[in-house]
């Protein structure tokens, strides 16, 4: 496996780390505990030291998973978190202020609940789980991260920025404040390598790239007839005629590819590596088999120059979300 250092420091965090969102056992629906903590222990064994979770991840549930995967390794891990918008919004609004959305007092008491959830005194990297710029010049969130990092309890600060907004966040770069961004990044949504890549670079702040396989479009498992559990998100995201317009454009992706890659999975995740900028990708991994051949993949390295050029055609301006 392959480190990079983390942010600004001689922390190495791991190329390919686990995204947490589908352990929870919420709005990904199917998830079983027993399969996930054997991922989980895969995931140590095979290198991976980076895992990324959020309080709102059923709850509480992925983050118990992940620390109880990590006292069972005897390994000390990378582990991550998320606030939640005391509003509960996705995106923040610009109509919500920071008083509204991340009163000090929130940001403090939310970090308390995720270190109970961890089992730990010390949460590596606490994020925003959504944020607006506009609140960038505003004190009363730099003073949550002062007193949360000066009492220990967090290593680093980051934004999980807004769905395919990758420039919503740059302002709150600027203060020295911010070591990392979580931001969708996959072969369908490139336009972070547009402005935010080249701002992180020169900032020395990490990018970690998530939704890489566009909940799922990208692995080619989406299928024009695919159909998803009762309550599972995905029939909200792969609406109408959505799963016949990934799949056109995911068999274009894999003829390309086919020549360098085993999988368009391979070739969505090592895209992302291809970029300096990248520290570490975050696929959700549910299953051990998943698990492995994500792993494979990105210690094949990066695309060539060459396939990168190619695949950058298939950029693909939208918002499933909505």
């Amino acid at each position: 496996m392959e480190y990079k250092d983390f942010a600004n420091s001689d922390v190495q965090v791991s190329r390919l780390g686990f995204g947490g969102w589908g352990i929870g056992k919420t709005l990904w629906i199917g998830a079983d505990d027993k399969e996930s903590k054997k991922a989980l222990r895969k995931a140590i064994d095979s290198g991976i030291n980076f895992f990324d979770s959020a309080l709102v991840y059923g709850m509480g549930h992925s983050e118990q998973l992940i620390g109880q995967a990590e006292r069972e390794s005897g390994k000390d891990l990378f582990i991550t978190s998320k606030i939640p918008s005391k509003r509960f919004e996705w995106p923040a609004k610009d109509s919500s202020s920071l008083k509204e959305s991340f009163p000090l007092e929130h940001i403090i008491s939310t970090t308390e609940k995720s270190l109970r959830n961890l089992k730990r005194d010390h949460i590596d990297l606490q994020q925003f789980h959504v944020w607006n710029d506009n609140w960038a010049d505003q004190d009363e969130w730099k003073e949550a991260i002062y007193r949360l990092k000066k009492d220990g309890k967090v290593r680093f600060f980051g934004i999980s920025i807004n769905d395919h907004q990758p420039e919503n966040g740059i302002r709150a770069g600027e203060t020295g404040l911010i070591d990392s961004f979580q931001v969708i990044f996959n072969l369908f949504d490139q336009a972070p390598a547009d402005k935010l890549l080249p701002f992180c670079q020169e900032k020395n702040i990490s990018v970690i790239a998530r939704v890489p396989f566009d909940e799922g479009a990208l692995t080619g498992n989406v299928k024009p007839d695919t159909e998803f559990p009762p309550k599972d998100f995905r029939n909200h995201y792969f609406r109408d005629d959505r799963k016949e317009q990934v799949w056109e454009r995911v068999q274009k992706i894999s003829e390309i590819s086919k020549g360098e890659t085993d999988s368009l999975a391979e070739a969505a995740l090592r895209f992302l590596i291809g970029f300096e900028a990248v520290t570490t990708v975050i696929p959700g991994m549910r299953k051990e088999k998943n698990l492995l051949a994500n792993v494979q993949a990105v210690n094949k390295g990066a695309l060539s120059g060459g396939l990168m050029e190619d695949l950058k055609q298939f950029r693909w301006i939208r918002n499933f979300y909505e």
